[in-house]
This record gives C-alpha cells, structure tokens and sequence, in this order.
C-alpha cells in the first residue's frame, strides 16, 4: 500500500500544474517512503525522513513563495480551492496510520528489554549504531554540514530579501562617520535647570 501510493503521489508532484498541489503530494510520497523505511527496519531513517524533509519542504514552499513574490492574500482567498485536495491527502494519511498503528504489537518481554544493559554497538539497533558512530567518529562531519545548511538558510534570505518604500532602514555608516558636534555639552549649575 505504501509503494503504491508513494509511487502515485510522485507522479502527481511532476504532473501537477498547481505548485500547492505538487508540494501537497510530495510531502504525501515523503510520509509514505517512511513508511516503507519503518516495514524495512531503519527507524532512523523514517523520522529524519518525516522531521527533515517535510519540514524542508514546508521551508522550500515558503522560500518559492517569497522569492515569486505571489500575493499571499490571494492565497489566502483561493484556500477553497485547495481543501478537496487537501482533505483527500490528509484522509489517506490518516488511513494509513490508523494501518500502521491497527497492527502494530509489543514484545512480550518489553519490561525485560527496557530495563537491561545497553548492548555494545554490534548488538545495537539501528538507531543506536548510527547515532553513536555519527556523534564519536564523525562528530566533524557532522558540524560540518549543520553549518553549511545555516549557510544556505541565510544565503536564501539574503536573496529574497527586498526593500520596500516608506520603512526606515539603519544607516551604519552615517552614524559612525557623526561628529562630537551634533552634540552640545552644557554646563548646569546645582539646583538650577537648564
């Protein structure tokens, strides 16, 4: 069920003529190829998949958005428009994670398993392995590419950002080349006012 609708789902992004519409099904096929990766045993990968890229996703429409310039009151009317669309895709999540969640069952020994030593990293689970192979041998790394997705966010609101008329801008420059002489010093008796 996850393939086939994750496999519709893409085909509905590229044939889709809405942008709305295309980001809807794409963030469809993201929950769906997690799904997949959760049937597969990479639990990892399922909720990066979900936190990063649906949320990336979210950031890339809003970035589209800015960058386009598209009247956001438009879109604001016209959201009748895209409720069925809406509606159907967040039914079908809901399908499928009432499946999901229908079948899913316990290990008898689940108070056992809790309350155990943490095994060493041959033993682990996948979540366990990849997090300690990625915050021991390449913790770096890992920084690395934190800081160069700052980067890009910053590099993305660097270029949709634009000047509008009628808003007061800092002027740095204007302020640092003041002189002393913009300012006058008086000097006042005690008790007495200016």
């Amino acid at each position: 069920m996850f393939a086939a609708v994750l496999v519709a789902s893409g085909v509905m992004v590229i044939s889709s003529r809405n942008p709305v519409h295309s980001v809807l099904f794409l963030i469809l096929a993201f929950f769906n190829a997690a799904g997949l990766f959760l049937l597969l045993g990479a639990e990892f990968l399922a909720m990066s998949l979900v936190i990063v890229y649906v949320g990336a996703v979210a950031v890339l429409f809003l970035f589209v958005v800015m960058m386009l310039d598209i009247n956001t009151a438009e879109l604001k009317d016209g959201i009748l428009q895209y409720l069925p669309t809406g509606a159907v895709i967040g039914i079908l999540l809901l399908v499928e994670l009432v499946a999901l969640f229908g079948s899913w069952g316990f290990a008898p020994d689940v108070e056992a398993i809790i309350q155990s030593q943490t095994p060493p990293i041959a033993q682990a689970t996948n979540t366990e392995a990849l997090g300690m192979l990625i915050y021991t041998k390449y913790v770096f790394l890992f920084q690395a590419s934190g800081l160069i997705l700052l980067v890009a966010m910053v590099g993305s609101i660097l270029l949709t950002l634009r000047r509008r008329e009628g808003v007061r801008h800092q002027k740095i420059a204007d302020q640092v080349a003041r002189t002393t002489e913009t300012v006058k010093l008086h000097k006042v008796q005690t008790g007495r006012g200016i």
